[in-house]
């Protein structure tokens, strides 16, 4: 069981995500924008952010390179979940520092078995 930390600001999407991983067995922690997303990762103990590219106040991307720079949060596992799929959007993700980008709309299924590969990859 993870503690997973969810950071979108469509609140459909937060209450599925939340939905798939709870029933996975892990906590879910949901916010709706970055700032506090960052005070949640400061404040909880979390193993995953799962992050929209675009919310309110930090984006999920400023978010990713702050987490990434930051010595105590540099290794935390990181999923990009957005609806830009332009080969440059995920390239900009995966330069920010993320594990993973998960393109909207997905399949609750397809995100589970994604959030369980890079928890997999963070442990080892």
């Amino acid at each position: 069981m993870a503690c997973v930390l969810v950071a979108d600001d469509d609140a459909d999407i937060r209450d599925l995500v939340a939905f798939k991983l709870t029933q996975g067995g892990h906590e879910v922690t949901t916010v709706e924008d970055g700032l506090r997303a960052l005070q949640a990762v400061r404040e909880l103990k979390v193993d995953i952010a799962l992050l929209d590219i675009r919310m309110p106040g930090i984006s999920g991307l400023d978010l990713c390179r702050q987490l990434r720079a930051a010595p105590e949060t540099a290794a935390l596992p990181i999923i990009l979940i957005t609806a830009r799929s332009q080969e440059g959007d995920v390239e900009t993700g995966f330069e920010a520092g993320a594990d993973d980008y998960i393109i909207k709309p997905f399949s609750p299924r397809e995100l589970s078995i994604r959030v369980e590969a890079v928890l997999a990859r963070a442990s080892r």
